[in-house]
């Protein structure tokens, strides 16, 4: 089925993690809060379009039908950790009855007959911009539930949800067979339709079906056909993600996933040299502080990928982009094996993921933002249900097993893992840490035999003069090739790993800045910048910090940084639970104190956080 591919990690059964600490807090809201209450039966309104009596007359054309792929696939992953007898039983009614609906030719949309993407799409007009003539998004919802019947299918067992989601699969490649150019059956120049690579890709992984590897590849064929998308071509060629169609982050990201399985199920190397110019590109130009894809800039959509080195603190994070990118990290973190996507995990989730979700797992914010207010947002938008599938990814990739057979800590924060080891047989970790507050992890290693093997630890990007114990003797911190410590020897039950991260307030710098372009005496190109607006952030350990209202009032403030070392006026507080507060001291004005970002202000609707301050000029 998949190409050999000789590094990567092998990413870890929901059923041997267990999570505590901050993300075993996100876990058990998302249970009893969004999973619980959002989807219970086949009643519920986001699953009773799917009826036949309404979707034969139903000619909105809306986005409404993704909710059930993504509650399918979220409470899937939280069934197969066990313990969730009255999820479990919800979920197999609402898929049961899902299946009910099919039609014969597979068909499981909501869309009444003429409004389905088996019907071809009118010729496009010459002002055409991207968007379907009919607003389809017919192959969106079926993407998700083909998903959503995978992970159903994984966590209970019963072939019948393999085989609807097979079912789907096979009319859209008879589909597409038939003439069809998918990029017209999405907007957003067809990433709204070329999202199907993902699944696509993920059944040919799953069953070794040749038919759907032909359905994966012709999805990328079209999709690079398409001049203002032309995903492959513009990856290899390093375009800015930005350009790309539109630069919708949350699409874009997605099709980059599919294509990510893709290069797992080919290992074709133009594959992964596209994907990994654009996650550099993303990486660079297009986060926040806090890991999320951003945008709003100026005459770009508040969706879409800001234009490169455009900085703007009031810009939006939409949390359907975090699960994107959340994703796309997941699958090159088990086709490379590379700390760097495990970094960038960890950053997302504890900032801002969490920053979008409130305590109760059920309310969530479309958009964050580094400087705004946070609004929880209504019920049928999408990223609520996008929020739950993130939070849902945390298990299986808080840990991996490396092609070599080695153990691999990816995230930190209290809980426990059960990976096996040919030699050692299970191989309990158990963490004991106060992580993301405190930078003190203690791993209890467990084998069900002693034997010799590697455990790696991610060192984090930000931490400096890292320490590592093994019972209590000091080992060389040596960062290898792939991100990770590696701690090689003979393990037995009861050994102790002690990681030091020493926390210190960290600086972090941005501009806004114009440039007016002009050309020289002799005809050549000259930039001239006009305007810089500089700004200031902080960040403590994995959390950005972020401040209220300034003086209770105030949306901005311009500060003039004290000279010399930060550490004589950035104090660090007592911790009193959930991380210490920063107070910086400053010359021009009263102190500013500082939390973590996620919960500045109280995690509650209509408060506002600040995580960049205005610099004054030079």
């Amino acid at each position: 089925m998949s190409a050999a591919i000789s590094s990567g990690q092998q990413l870890i059964a929901p059923a041997a993690v267990k999570l505590d600490g901050m993300f075993g807090q996100m876990l058990a809201a998302n249970r009893s809060g969004r999973l619980s209450h959002f989807i219970v039966d086949e009643h519920s309104p986001s699953i009773s379009i799917f009826g036949q009596a309404h979707k034969q007359q139903n000619q909105e054309g809306d986005w409404y039908g993704e909710h059930a792929g993504k509650w399918l696939s979220a409470t899937a992953r939280a069934v197969a950790q066990g313990g969730q007898p009255e999820l479990e039983a919800n979920l197999r009614r609402v898929a049961d009855w899902l299946i009910s609906q099919q039609d014969d030719d597979g068909y499981l949309g909501n869309y009444a007959a003429d409004r389905r993407f088996t019907v071809p799409q009118p010729p496009k007009p010459e002002s055409w911009n991207g968007e379907p003539a009919l607003r389809t998004w017919d192959i969106w919802t079926h993407s998700y539930l083909i998903l959503g019947f995978l992970e159903t299918w994984r966590a209970l067992g019963d072939d019948s949800y393999l085989q609807a989601a097979r079912r789907i699969a096979d009319l859209c490649w008879q589909a597409l067979e038939s003439g069809i150019d998918i990029t017209t059956l999405g907007n957003h120049h067809g990433m709204s339709a070329t999202v199907l690579l993902d699944p696509a890709a993920d059944l040919y992984l799953v069953t070794g079906e040749p038919r759907y590897l032909a359905l994966a590849e012709k999805i990328l064929q079209q999709a690079n056909a398409n001049p203002r998308l032309a995903l492959l071509d513009k990856g290899i060629a390093n375009e800015d993600a930005a350009f790309i169609a539109t630069g919708k982050a949350y699409q874009l990201s997605w099709n980059l996933v599919g294509l990510a399985k893709l290069y797992k199920a080919t290992g074709k190397a133009d594959y992964k040299l596209a994907i990994d110019n654009l996650w550099n590109n993303i990486r660079e130009q297009h986060l926040t502080l806090g890991g999320g894809p951003w945008g709003g800039v100026a005459h770009r959509s508040r969706e879409v990928f800001n234009a490169p080195r455009t900085f703007f603190p009031q810009a939006y994070v939409e949390t359907c982009s975090v699960l994107a990118w959340m994703q796309l990290n997941r699958e090159l973190l088990a086709i490379s094996g590379h700390a760097r996507y495990a970094d960038e995990l960890e950053r997302t989730a504890y900032n801002d993921l969490l920053a979008a979700m409130a305590p109760n797992g059920e309310d969530w914010c479309y958009y964050t933002f580094p400087n705004g207010k946070r609004v929880h947002t209504t019920y049928w938008r999408c990223c609520k249900s996008s929020g739950a599938m993130a939070v849902e990814e945390l298990p299986q990739i808080a840990y991996g097993i490396a092609a070599d057979g080695g153990l691999r800590v990816n995230l930190y924060g209290p809980g426990e893992a059960t990976l096996n080891h040919t030699d050692a047989g299970a191989v309990v970790l158990q963490q004991q840490t106060r992580y993301p507050f405190n930078g003190e992890i203690s791993l209890r290693v467990s084998p069900e035999h002693s034997a010799s093997f590697g455990i790696g630890l991610r060192i984090p990007a930000w931490a400096e003069d890292a320490r590592i114990q093994v019972n209590g003797v000091t080992v060389p911190v040596q960062v290898g090739a792939d991100g990770y410590v590696q701690l090689q020897r003979q393990w037995q039950a009861g050994d102790l790993v002690s990681l030091q991260l020493p926390m210190q307030p960290q600086l972090h710098r941005a501009a806004n800045i114009n440039v007016q372009e002009s050309r020289a005496p002799d005809g050549s190109p000259v930039a001239q910048e006009v305007l810089r607006w500089e700004y200031v952030g902080l960040s403590y350990g994995p959390l950005v910090y972020a401040t209220g209202l300034i003086d209770g009032f105030k949306t901005d403030e311009t500060v003039k940084l004290p000279a010399g070392d930060p550490a004589r006026w950035l104090q660090v507080g007592e911790d009193a639970g959930e991380g210490a507060t920063v107070t910086m001291q400053l010359e021009c004005r009263a102190p500013l104190v500082f939390e973590p970002y996620y919960r500045c202000g109280g995690r509650e609707h209509d408060v506002w956080r600040l995580s960049w301050l205005s610099l004054a000029p030079q």
